[in-house]
C-alpha cells in the first residue's frame, strides 16, 4: 500500500475524528513539495550546474527547472540572468515516492538523526527541511559527486484554520520523525 492510499484510508479518517470536522475539506490535505538548491558558487562553471539538475533529478524523478537572478548583485558576484538555482515541484504519486523515499531511505541514514526540528512552520503551515548533503539518498553514486550540496524541502500543507497543530498531526501520519527541541539535522 503506497503513501497516497494510506492518507486517503487511515490518516484523513483518523484528523476527522481527532479535529472533528464537519466537512471533509477542512482537513488538510499535503499540496505539494517543493525542493531547491542554491547554485550559485559554481553558477559561472556550466557542468557544475548540469551536476547539480542531474542529482536533484536522481533524487526527484522530475527533471528541474533553473532559477536565474532578477537583477545584479556585485556584493555576491551575480549579474543578472545568471543562473543561481534549480527547483522542482512534486505533486500527485511523485510526491508520495518522495515522502515515502525520504522517511523509509533517506532519513535514516543521517548520522546521529535524533528526529526533526518542531520549528520549521511559517505561518501558512509550511513545513521546510534543510538537507545538508544529497549524498543520503540511495540514488546519489557517492563516486560522481564532485561537491557536497544541499538543498530544501518545503512540505505545503493546506488547512482551513492554518493550524500548525493540524498540519503538525499529518506530517507525522505521513511519516515524518518531527520531535520537539530539535534543532535540526
Amino acid at each position: 500500500m503506497n503513501k497516497a492510499s494510506t492518507y486517503k484510508k487511515k490518516i484523513f479518517d483518523a484528523a476527522m475524528l481527532k479535529f472533528k470536522y464537519k466537512n471533509v475539506n477542512q482537513v488538510p490535505k499535503l499540496e505539494k513539495i517543493c525542493i531547491n538548491s542554491g547554485i550559485g558558487d559554481v553558477a559561472n562553471d556550466a557542468k557544475q550546474v548540469e551536476a547539480c539538475a542531474k542529482e536533484i533529478e536522481a533524487i526527484t524523478g522530475q527533471k528541474p527547472i533553473l532559477t536565474y537572478a532578477k537583477k545584479a548583485i556585485a556584493a555576491f558576484k551575480i549579474r543578472e540572468g545568471q543562473p543561481i538555482g534549480v527547483k522542482v515541484t512534486l505533486r500527485g504519486e511523485r510526491m508520495w515516492n518522495f515522502v515515502e523515499n525520504l522517511c523509509n531511505v533517506a532519513l535514516p541514514r543521517v548520522r546521529d538523526f535524533k528526529g526533526l526540528p518542531i520549528g520549521s512552520f511559517d505561518k501558512q503551515t509550511n513545513y521546510t527541511l534543510g538537507i545538508k548533503e544529497q549524498i543520503i539518498f540511495t540514488e546519489i553514486n557517492f563516486e560522481n559527486v564532485k561537491k557536497i550540496r544541499g538543498f530544501n524541502v518545503t512540505f505545503v500543507i493546506s488547512t482551513s484554520s492554518n493550524s500548525q497543530e493540524e498540519a503538525l498531526v499529518l506530517l507525522r501520519a505521513i511519516g515524518l520523525p518531527i520531535v520537539k527541541g530539535r534543532k535540526g539535522i
